[in-house]
C-alpha cells in the first residue's frame, strides 16, 4: 500500500508543478461571456432579470384570459318581416320623421313672459314683452342675439321690434307696443311674438314663436304668463326681399357715406317672373325729403349686387334729426316705376335699424355693414309720416 501511494505522489507531481499544468476551473460560457461585457453591477442585472420574468407571466395570464374567457355569443331570435306589411316595418326599424321634427321643435326652444292689456275705451291692445329663459343656443358659442318682432295677423304690415340683446340666453326686454283694435275684430285675431337670433352678415334665424288667439284669452283684466316657444309656422307672409349696405359718419367732416352693396331674393315685379331693380337712398330731415341719391338699374334679376358708394353731407348738429330711407325700385320703360320695398334708420327707427345706426354713431369713421329685411313702403311711409 505504501509502495503504491508513493508512486501515485510520483506520477502526480510532475502535472502539477510543471510548466503546463492544467487548472480545474471550467471556461466561461456564451452567457457568461455575454453578461461581462455589460457595464452594470451584479444585482442590477438580476433586477432587470426578475422584472422581465414578471412582465412575460402577465402577458401569458392576459392570453390565456382573453382565449379561454370568450362566452359563446347568445343566439338572436330571428324576426320575421317577410310577413309584415311595409307600413309596419316601416314603424319598427325607424320612427316618423314628422315625430321626430315636433319632438325638437318643442323642446328646448325656450319660453317667454309676456302681458296683456286692452283698452275696451280707446280700442288699443298693449302688449307687453316682458323677458324670455333658456333660449336655444344659435351661435357657435352657445349663446344667441335675441330680439322680438310682434304683430297681429289681422295687421301684418304692423310690426314691432324690440332691441337686440347680446349673447345671452335670458334677455330682459321690458318693452311693451299698442295695437289700434276694433273691439269687433279682436276675437279674430291672433298675436303672434317671434323670437329671433341676430345675425349681422346673413339671415336671422328664426328660434321660436309663440301665437296667442285672441279669442281663447279674456281681456277684462290685465294678463300676464309664460309661454314655452314653439317651432315658426310654415305660412309666412309675402316676402320682399333682403339688401345690405354699410354706414359709415366721420363727425370731424360731417360727411356720411352710404355703400349700397348688394340685394336677394327681391319679389317677382315683372311678367317673366324677374325684376329691374335699383336703389334710391333718401334723406329726411324734419319729416321733409332732404337729399337723394340712386344707384344704376340691374336688369332682369332678383339678385343684383351694386357696390355703388353715395356721400351726404350732414353736419354733426344734424345727424340725431336725420332719418335715411333705402328703398329698391323696380324700373320700367312704359310705365311708372312701382316699389318693391324699403326701411329706414335714424333715432326713431326699431328693431335692426335702430341697432344699425346706433353702431355707426357709436364706431366714427368705420364703415359698417348690415343685411335688412325690407318693408311694405306705406309702412315705412307712415312711420316716417311721409306721402307715399
Amino acid at each position: 500500500m505504501v509502495v503504491a501511494a508513493r508512486k501515485g505522489r510520483a506520477m502526480a507531481s510532475p502535472l502539477t508543478n510543471g510548466p503546463m499544468a492544467i487548472t480545474t476551473t471550467a471556461p466561461p460560457g456564451v452567457l457568461g461571456g455575454w453578461l461581462s461585457r455589460i457595464p452594470l453591477p451584479k444585482w442590477a442585472l438580476i433586477a432587470v432579470t426578475v422584472a422581465v420574468a414578471i412582465l412575460l407571466l402577465l402577458f401569458l395570464i392576459c392570453v390565456i384570459r382573453c382565449c379561454c374567457g370568450k362566452k359563446k355569443p347568445k343566439k338572436k331570435e330571428r324576426v320575421s318581416l317577410y310577413a309584415m306589411s311595409g307600413s309596419t316595418t316601416a314603424s319598427l326599424v325607424q320612427p316618423e320623421m314628422e315625430d321626430l321634427e315636433q319632438g325638437t321643435e318643442q323642446n328646448g326652444r325656450g319660453k317667454l313672459q309676456y302681458s296683456l292689456e286692452y283698452n275696451f275705451r280707446a280700442q288699443e291692445l298693449k302688449v307687453g314683452v316682458k323677458k324670455a329663459a333658456e333660449l336655444k343656443a344659435m351661435d357657435s358659442g352657445g349663446t344667441s342675439d335675441p330680439y322680438v318682432v310682434v304683430y297681429l295677423t289681422s295687421d301684418t304690415k304692423k310690426k314691432y321690434e324690440t332691441k337686440v340683446y347680446r349673447k345671452t340666453l335670458n334677455p330682459i326686454f321690458n318693452e311693451s307696443f299698442t295695437f289700434q283694435v276694433p273691439q269687433v275684430e279682436v276675437p279674430e285675431s291672433t298675436l303672434v311674438m317671434q323670437i329671433y337670433d341676430f345675425n349681422r352678415f346673413t339671415k336671422h334665424d328664426i328660434i321660436g314663436e309663440v301665437r296667442l288667439p285672441l279669442a281663447s284669452v279674456s281681456l277684462q283684466h290685465v294678463i300676464e304668463q309664460w309661454s314655452d316657444l314653439a317651432a315658426a309656422s310654415k305660412v309666412e307672409e309675402e316676402q320682399l326681399g333682403e339688401i345690405c349696405f354699410s354706414l359709415r359718419y366721420i363727425p370731424s367732416t360731417g360727411k356720411l357715406t352710404v355703400l349700397i352693396l348688394e340685394a336677394k331674393k327681391l319679389k317677382r315685379m315683372d311678367s317673366h317672373g324677374l325684376s329691374d331693380p335699383f336703389v334710391k337712398v333718401n334723406l329726411i330731415l324734419n319729416k321733409k325729403k332732404w337729399k337723394k341719391k340712386k344707384t344704376t338699374v340691374k336688369k332682369n334679376t332678383l339678385n343684383p349686387y351694386f357696390n355703388e358708394m353715395f356721400v351726404f353731407e350732414v353736419p354733426f348738429n344734424q345727424i340725431q334729426s336725420v332719418d335715411v330711407v333705402i328703398s329698391v325700385w323696380d324700373h320700367d320703360k312704359v310705365t311708372k316705376n312701382k316699389p318693391i320695398g324699403k326701411l329706414f334708420l335714424g333715432c326713431q327707427a326699431t328693431g335692426n335699424q335702430l341697432r344699425h345706426w346706433s353702431d355707426m354713431l357709436s364706431n366714427p369713421r368705420r364703415p359698417l355693414a348690415q343685411w335688412h329685411n325690407l318693408q311694405p313702403p306705406d309702412v315705412v311711409d307712415k312711420a316716417l309720416g311721409l306721402k307715399s
